[in-house]
């Protein structure tokens, strides 16, 4: 960084400590982290949004600053849930990623003490993570522009910031959804303060509202509009940088592998200011030029007839001071917040009162409004009223009843009155409580109990609902009321008596070997409290027949798992090409069709995907070498060996012991997982005998890496094999690409199954990722794909001869397609496995 631009930094330093009141100077042995971060939200009366797509698209080293520095009431808005992705930490996809991944972010916000708000608001959403997108145009023909945009200036409009900040760039190396939002929000700056756009806010009793900055990440970091130091300030409180802390937030996106370690030193968030409601300066020495961060400023620049508002917004911010200034003592803080909590409560009936500006007064009000919310959440605090809520039995079913315990105790030094504690559960359940108010002097606590019965219309658990049973606790100080909100610390999740888990969770059949039977086996779980009858059936195509090991279960508690094998004899002729297979379960006189996916993780919150009990089916002519042997080597992030095993290929896992020590040469093909140098620890010791085993005459292919996987290609490979940088370049996200076979009459496209232009078919979310953007000579290609307007890329397949044997790179994403039941994503990768074999 050139001297005069940090000579600049400087001088922006000094000025933000004049306006913005710093942390104290507390004791470093036991800083009150929980208090300080509520007090210094009062810091403020300035709001920032930061828009972006996907869980971890959050910048989080500027969201602490902002947040757990200058007190800035800070929101992230993120577009969908992730379902589209990668998952680092278990077989989750689809729908069961977007969950894990919510979570994460909800988590990771509340480190930096920021408010989340989603634009995807359920399952299957129309705003739904499709897989990487390279335009913004087919990101909103997927997600519908004009309902992705309409929530969009909703949120805007309820959360009202000052400034907003995207999080990306709209620029051709970025993905599909995070162009998206920035032009979106972009856009935004005018709409949004426009009334006859989506004019039925109005209605709703939500008014326009108008950005006054919008800020873009800096194209050119040597020439910013205002850059801010995150890395190398220790907060005294957090015994952290701000750096540091957003990093703390991003280690909890462990699904994908987010989050580093970084040194205390000179680290700069540079920002563009792109839009404003004034002139834009060449540089900027605080992003709060031009806007009133505090009450003072507000009143200092009101005009006209103004001076009882003037003087009431003065008494406001003096009394918000206050508060701040009886950190550490929790007490005394208490008391100051509720003093506070007056002052805001008369201002604001002034400011309805006064005959001004309805622009001016809503602003006001909003802002006072917010003051009230965090406030509150100084009084929670600063109470020092340690709630627990006991569910005895969170794990609930329509019918059912279950036991809540709530406790309260007073552990501050003031006498808490009026100390209430309610239970809120849906309008339709019943609840009989022993509660009632009591006065709770320093130490003491009650303890109210509650009988609660789920009724028979309850709804399922829903994992981006509102926790479906909580407690209210409210209290007096000083005759002032306060109230919040306590979660239990186990999930209640209303959940079928019984559910069931099909597997396999898809059935396909190769019409070239129709077997005679095919085995599934149904998992059922007891969710009923006590002892349980179930009566397992299968609902199959007309012309199956079924038959059953057992024809009840008995359950004798919940929880409780059982099995029940069932073999299916399909039809010897009109075999439909796509069919169900549907579990059932008959309980208590109800029929159930549900599996339960439970997502538990010690880093989230334990979270349930409740959909329907069904092994989707198909099939398919799939010609498999009758002495084809494979070796597969998994990473934990597919599953393509159990799919390829149930179709009937002789496929095995191999252990570690048995590629450090096996006789590899047992198989015709070793395939690698996708990633497996990622997945699989020690995997790249062992490398050695995997070419070994090639140069003796095996047959090894070996799924795409990124390029973080730790693969080099340069000493992983035979020969060398450069995986494309950036790889959003390197990739084809239309899953329709036209794909060209070089050389059609080749082996890999004709043995032992004849590919043709339909098995590039149907295929699941995208073609290709993480394409070679080089390769030694001595690798032959095969096939040409390419994104609409883009140039092909030819290094789907790579292969080389290698000592005896081959060794063949593909970044196809095969598992997507085997996964996702594509007839010819089974067929061309058998052809793949099967090379050895057309040689002979």
């Amino acid at each position: 960084m050139k001297k005069p631009v940090i000579g600049l930094f400087l001088a922006m330093l000094l000025l933000l400590a004049i306006v913005i009141p710093q942390a104290p100077q507390t004791s470093a042995d036991d800083p009150d982290e929980d208090l300080w971060k509520v007090l210094t939200q009062l810091n403020t009366t300035t709001s920032f949004m930061n828009t972006g797509a996907h869980p971890d698209d959050e910048r989080s080293h500027l969201l602490a600053y902002l947040s757990l520095k200058e007190g800035v009431r800070t929101g992230s808005m993120i577009a969908n849930r992730g379902e589209g992705g990668q998952n680092e930490i278990g077989q989750e996809l689809g729908n069961g990623l977007g969950i894990i991944r919510s979570e994460e972010l909800i988590e990771a916000s509340a480190v930096t003490n920021v408010d989340l708000m989603m634009l995807s608001q359920d399952l299957d959403d129309p705003i739904y993570d499709f897989g990487f997108s390279k335009t913004t145009e087919e990101t909103l023909d997927e997600w519908g522009e004009e309902l992705t945009y309409e929530r969009l200036i909703r949120a805007i409009r309820e959360y009202r910031p000052e400034i907003v900040f995207p999080s990306f760039l709209d620029v051709d190396t970025q993905h599909g959804h995070h162009r998206a939002i920035t032009v979106l929000s972009l856009k935004a700056f005018d709409d949004a303060a426009d009334p006859s756009v989506f004019p039925e806010h109005q209605d709703e009793g939500l008014e326009p509202w108008q950005i006054k900055k919008m800020y873009l990440p800096a194209e050119d970091v040597n020439d910013p509009t205002l850059s801010i130091e995150v890395g190398n300030e220790v907060d005294p409180v957090y015994g952290m940088t701000y750096a540091q802390l957003g990093e703390e937030s991003r280690y909890l996106h462990k699904s994908q592998g987010m989050g580093r370690d970084l040194a205390v030193e000179p680290l700069y968030v540079h920002l563009d200011l792109v839009k404003s409601v004034n002139e834009i300066p060449d540089q900027e020495e605080s992003i709060y030029e031009g806007l009133d961060v505090t009450f003072k400023d507000t009143a200092e620049n009101l005009e006209g007839k103004n001076n009882q508002i003037r003087g009431a917004l003065l008494h406001v911010h003096r009394a918000l001071e206050e508060v701040i200034e009886q950190y550490p003592d929790r007490g005394q803080t208490l008391l100051s917040a509720h003093e506070a909590l007056s002052e805001v409560e008369k201002t604001k009936d002034r400011v309805k009162d006064r005959n001004i500006d309805q622009e001016l007064k809503d602003e006001l009000l909003f802002k006072l409004t917010i003051k009230e919310d965090q406030l509150a959440e100084v009084s929670r605090v600063a109470s020092s009223l340690e709630v627990e809520v006991d569910v005895e039995n969170p794990t609930l079913t329509k019918g059912g009843t279950t036991t809540a315990v709530v406790r309260a105790e007073n552990k501050s030094d003031q006498t808490l009155n009026d100390v209430d504690v309610d239970l809120n559960v849906p309008a339709d359940w019943e609840v009989e409580s022993t509660s009632e108010k009591v006065s709770l002097e320093p130490g003491e606590g009650i303890e109210s109990n509650f009988e609660v019965q789920v009724p028979e219309g309850a709804d399922f658990f829903h994992p981006y609902h509102p926790s479906v049973l909580t407690a209210n606790v409210s209290y007096d100080v000083n005759s002032q009321g306060a109230a919040f909100v306590a979660e239990p610390e186990d999930t209640v999740a209303v959940l079928p008596d019984v559910a069931a888990q099909l597997t396999p969770d898809q059935v396909s059949i190769n019409q070239l070997d129709v077997p005679e039977n095919i085995d599934v086996e149904m998992t059922l779980t007891n969710y009923v409290d006590g002892a349980t009858e179930v009566t397992p059936s299968l609902d199959v195509p007309d012309g199956w027949a079924v038959s059953a090991s057992e024809e009840t279960v008995q359950f004798s508690e919940q929880l409780e798992t059982q099995t029940v094998s069932f073999t299916l004899t399909p039809p010897e002729q009109g075999l439909d090409k796509n069919f169900e297979v549907v579990g059932q379960l008959d309980v208590n006189e109800r029929t159930f069709e549900t599996t339960v996916q439970t997502i538990d993780y010690d880093h989230i919150d334990k979270s349930y995907y409740v959909y329907d009990a069904v092994a989707s089916g198909i099939a398919f002519d799939l010609a498999l070498p009758e002495d084809l042997k494979v070796g597969y080597i998994e990473s934990g992030f597919d599953r393509i060996p159990e799919y390829l095993h149930n179709i009937g290929m002789d496929i095995t896992s191999l252990s570690d012991e048995e590629i450090a020590e096996g006789d590899l040469s047992e198989y015709d093909s070793i395939a690698l997982g996708i990633r497996a140098f990622r997945g699989r620890e020690g995997l790249a010791e062992q490398n050695d005998r995997l070419l070994e085993y090639v140069e003796n005459g095996g047959h090894l292919v070996v799924q795409y890496h990124t390029p973080n996987d730790s693969w080099d290609g340069q000493t992983a490979a035979p020969y060398p094999i450069e995986i494309g940088v950036p790889s959003i370049r390197w990739r084809v996200t239309d899953k329709n690409a036209d794909v060209n076979l070089f050389d059609p009459e080749h082996e890999l496209f004709n043995y032992p199954n004849a590919i043709e232009d339909s098995d590039w078919d149907g295929w699941v979310q995208e073609r290709a990722l993480y394409f070679p953007m080089g390769w030694d000579d001595r690798y032959e290609t095969f096939i040409s794909m390419a994104d609409p307007g883009e140039e092909p890329y030819t290094s789907g397949i790579l292969m080389a001869e290698y000592g005896e044997g081959t060794y063949m790179h593909t970044n196809l994403v095969w598992y997507r397609q085997i996964q996702g039941q594509v007839p010819g994503g089974y067929r061309i990768f058998t052809n793949l496995l099967s090379y050895p074999l057309s040689q002979e």
